[in-house]
């Protein structure tokens, strides 16, 4: 276990401090800009939270501009290193409450962007090129543990490994996903003519598994290093362009700072940064309880977790249990439709329940094609009901990568009795 307290220079931690501030300062001030708090978090008269969380939903009136602009700040502070600890723990709780607030726009990189900042917490990121050290806050230091490069790599190999595996189902490998995906992206003639090839939409559909599966081996070896990360650069400017997922492109190439050797970080980044001598590189004890007690149980839970949908009855590209958490990025294409009927148990009269009346487009077209939304959309609906006898039928069908519509939601169970599970299959959601 000695090698994990190996001192190396700090300079990747300490350069990724620094563009990790600033991205997601970028994303906080460019999610108000863009009106994506207003879409999703203002114009929505409540919004699905994460199962549990319900009682998380937005600050009334103009609160989330003010929420999310408190965000971009502390963002800057943590890309200067200001009162780091503060800056970043304060972060940390406000991406907390705006991720398990909403799933409307649930994205993967919202999920590895509260990850990664949970884990600088533990981390001494600002003891060196900080303004904590300029204060004298902190005292400057010039290398960490070699468990803290080690965590990143883990990190995103976790990533990347179950988003390649994901990928192995028939609709990707014949190209049915990538050509719908890339045919919704653009209008431009030229475009589409291209993304309506057979060889180019087979060629995003396996460059993206090859990428998936070898980007972190071939940036482990020296010799192939520098073609990888070209590689990564193509690769996430072309979904930039193409898919619009803001800064999550970006992020994803930040972690190549810990493949290289900390030395070339150093010359890159922080010229004015003395190099280290042999004597200074023996053994840094730094966080040696925070490695045994949360990093390596907190990886053990990352590696699991992706896992829990083969413990769990039926397929989870149609009944969407253990789906998120577990990077199945960009797999598939949904669309259903849902009709809700409430029956007066006491009359027997049954009328059709006028769920656009209280949700956005959005929140609808998640209604119509997530089990989870339905079963909490039912909740609100007993709610509504309240003292009243009544029962809850659906008809819900979903059609995956344009395919055959299918019934999702068992037509004849109850919904107002219906119970959630995160670790089993729920019974009312059809198998296919």
């Amino acid at each position: 276990m000695k090698i994990f307290f190996n001192a190396i220079d700090n300079s990747p931690l300490i350069v990724f401090r620094i563009f990790f501030g600033f991205l997601v300062a970028c994303e906080s001030f460019g999610a108000i800009l863009t009106g994506w708090v207003k879409r999703v978090l203002i114009d929505p008269e409540f919004t699905f939270s994460f199962i549990g969380f319900e009682w998380l939903q937005p600050l009334p009136g103009f609160g989330m501009y003010f929420y999310f602009a408190l965000m971009g700040f502390f963002g800057l502070a943590i890309m200067l290193g200001y009162r780091y600890r503060i800056a970043i723990i304060a972060y940390t709780l406000l991406w907390a409450g705006a991720y398990f607030m909403q799933k409307s726009s649930y994205n993967n990189h919202y999920y590895l962007l509260l990850l990664i900042s949970f884990l600088m917490i533990f981390l001494p990121a600002n003891k060196y090129a900080s303004l904590d050290v300029k204060k004298n806050r902190v005292s400057e230091e010039k290398t960490m543990p070699y468990w803290i490069n080690l965590l990143f790599i883990v990190q995103v190999a976790v990533v990347y490994f179950y988003a390649s595996i994901a990928k192995f189902y028939p609709d990707w490998l014949d190209g049915t996903f990538t050509k719908n995906l890339l045919a919704g992206t653009t209008s431009k003639p030229f475009f589409l003519e291209l993304f309506s090839q057979k060889w180019f939409y087979l060629f995003i559909a396996y460059a993206g598994i090859l990428f998936d599966l070898l980007i972190v081996p071939f940036l482990l070896l020296k010799k192939t290093r520098t073609l990888a990360l070209i590689a990564s650069v193509i690769f996430h400017i072309f979904n930039s362009i193409t898919l619009q997922i803001g800064i999550f492109p970006f992020f994803a190439l930040t972690f190549a700072l810990f493949f290289y050797e900390p030395e070339t970080i150093r010359k890159l980044f922080l010229r004015k940064k003395p190099k280290l001598e042999d004597e200074n590189l023996s053994q840094n004890f730094y966080g040696k309880r925070i490695l045994y007690f949360l990093i390596i149980p907190y990886l053990i839970i990352q590696i699991a977790l992706p896992l829990r949908h083969h413990f769990i009855e039926g397929d989870v590209l149609w009944t969407e249990e253990g789906h998120r958490l577990s990077w199945r990025m960009m797999l598939r294409e949904r669309n259903g439709y849902i009709t809700i009927q409430i029956k007066d148990l006491k009359t027997g009269s049954v009328s059709i329940y006028n769920y656009r009346k209280n949700l956005t487009d959005k929140q609808a077209q998640n209604l119509a094609t997530k089990p989870d939304f339905i079963w909490q959309y039912c909740q609100r609906i007993k709610e509504e009901y309240k003292g009243k006898p009544i029962a809850i039928y659906i008809d819900c069908k979903n059609s995956i990568n344009r395919k055959e519509y299918k019934t999702l939601i068992d037509p004849k169970f109850d919904m107002a009795k219906a119970k959630w599970s995160h670790f089993k299959h729920n019974e009312w959601i059809e198998l296919q």
